[in-house]
């Protein structure tokens, strides 16, 4: 990715454009840590709210957050552990916690990952692009925010049956939304709207998050190393982890698993998709309600070849956990059956894919017999701050009680550890062969490529030295900028 040529041109006239917009861009380093952001930004940021659209609002790009709205410095890393008494399993299941980012989801780094590296390369030209960001929620909402704090215009494409909240917040951000047919199982349709614009308008960049590198690239460099800082603390407590288990989505927030395979020995990788949809697991297709984790195709950016577990999860469950965790029933259900009240008030940190997550989390758990001296990393990518819609939709189909709390309850308690499959290499072979329809086939990706992810992996898919080689670029367009590095 840093190995494309730098526009000299259109990089000074950008760097320009961001010093007359008092724009600072934070560097891969500040955002693994926040400690070496300079003071003065840091005092800026006590004015300024998590959500505000502000410039500064980049350096909190960031998992460590302070967990306040507004006015926030920086901390250690967000995370969650869920007590056994809740999970049914003695592992130690921690996930990151991805509300206390701006627009509350971890997406705006994957859109950073995308965005900056063009920009402060000078490929990409705030003064006459638009930047396009396809996906069925928060990617769109990210790229489109961290968009405008780039002072970027963008275009926001996602498909009409996403959540009221999503179409409501991006029509304040966003240069323009298309909502394009379908749901989220409808990814496809996302993509034709690319390849349409991409002939139409010559004003378009499109930031594909399932093709993107620099998606995964983010998530390698900040994700991971912020899921090793809690696995250190876990160590001194005599707890290893034993995998990490993400639903597939973009491939992007994978990158983490790679890390920390790459830090840490034993590591597994287990990848979760809906049981309605069983992409990787049967080649197969279909609908599901589990917002923001994509079907149907194997993203560009999955490294096949690094896992080594399929999950799937009923959207079923994850729709009745869904009012189990929210519904005041529900959480009376939960308290007084042994699950701490200070976990049991912060569940509406879980918005819908952290609960497929979670539950991908505990079948791993279960099937590997994991202990209490087993960690299980996983990541919360949004909260239900997001999805107050589904909630009232849901109250529209009936009444929830105390009957209803014990029935989701137990499904939770009783999860079995089906419908998934430890991947032998053909197995992986087979998944990675996926990708040639999506992408040789209807994106015009070069077959050549494909089989070097597979044939060459640990070459195509090694890092080493990326996240440096854009901080020099950050910095150096920095400095043209007018900002003292």
């Amino acid at each position: 990715m840093t190995q494309l040529p730098v526009d000299k041109k259109t990089q000074k006239a950008a760097a320009q454009y961001c010093r007359e917009r008092n724009i600072l861009i934070p560097t891969f380093g500040q955002m693994r840590d926040p400690t070496s952001v300079p003071s003065a930004i840091r005092d800026e940021l006590s004015g300024i709210g998590l959500w505000d659209v502000h410039p500064r609002n980049l350096f909190r790009v960031t998992w460590k957050n302070e967990p306040v709205p507004s006015g926030g410095g920086f901390g250690s890393v967000n995370y969650v552990e869920l007590p056994s008494s809740l999970t049914g399993t003695p592992a130690r299941i921690m996930a990151l916690v991805g509300k206390w980012f701006p627009t509350g989801a971890h997406k705006v780094g994957a859109t950073f990952g995308c965005l900056v590296p063009e920009l402060v390369s000078g490929r990409f030209d705030p003064l006459t692009q638009k930047a396009a960001w396809p996906s069925t929620g928060n990617f769109c909402r990210g790229g489109a925010y961290v968009a405008a704090l780039l002072g970027c215009q963008s275009i926001a494409i996602l498909p009409e049956g996403m959540s009221r909240e999503r179409f409501e917040w991006l029509r304040n951000i966003a240069g323009e939304v298309i909502a394009t047919p379908g749901s989220e199982s409808n990814v496809k349709e996302i993509f034709d709207k690319c390849a349409e614009l991409a002939v139409e308008r010559d004003d378009v960049v499109i930031f594909n998050q399932f093709a993107e590198l620099g998606n995964r690239l983010w998530h390698y460099e900040v994700t991971g190393p912020a899921m090793q800082e809690v696995a250190a603390a876990a160590a001194k407590e005599g707890a290893a982890v034993a995998g990490v288990v993400l639903s597939s989505g973009s491939g992007g927030t994978l990158g983490a698993a790679d890390y920390l395979k790459d830090h840490l020995p034993g590591v597994r990788l287990a990848v979760a998709e809906a049981l309605q949809c069983p992409t990787l697991l049967e080649n197969g297709f279909g609908a599901h309600r589990i917002e923001g984790i994509g079907d149907k195709h194997i993203p560009w950016i999955h490294n096949v070849r690094n896992t080594d577990m399929v999950i799937a999860v009923d959207d079923n469950t994850v729709v009745r956990l869904l009012r189990l965790f929210n519904h005041p029933d529900g959480r009376e259900y939960l308290i007084r059956h042994g699950a701490p009240a200070e976990t049991v008030n912060r569940l509406d940190l879980l918005g819908i894919s952290s609960i497929g997550n979670l539950l991908a989390a505990i079948k791993f758990a279960r099937y590997y017999e994991l202990t209490e001296h087993d960690v299980v990393f996983t990541v919360f990518t949004d909260s239900m701050e997001l999805y107050g819609s589904r909630l009232d939709e849901l109250e529209s189909e009936g009444a929830y009680g105390t009957e209803s709390a014990a029935r989701d309850f137990e499904a939770l308690q009783s999860l079995a550890s089906d419908n998934l499959l430890e991947l032998t290499h053909t197995e992986r072979r087979r998944i990675h062969n996926l990708k040639y329809y999506t992408w040789i086939e209807q994106q015009g990706k070069a077959l050549e490529e494909l089989n070097r992810q597979w044939h060459e992996w640990r070459e195509y898919w090694n890092v080493s030295g990326e996240a440096e080689n854009i901080d020099a670029r950050i910095n150096e367009f920095n400095r043209m900028a007018g900002w003292e590095i």
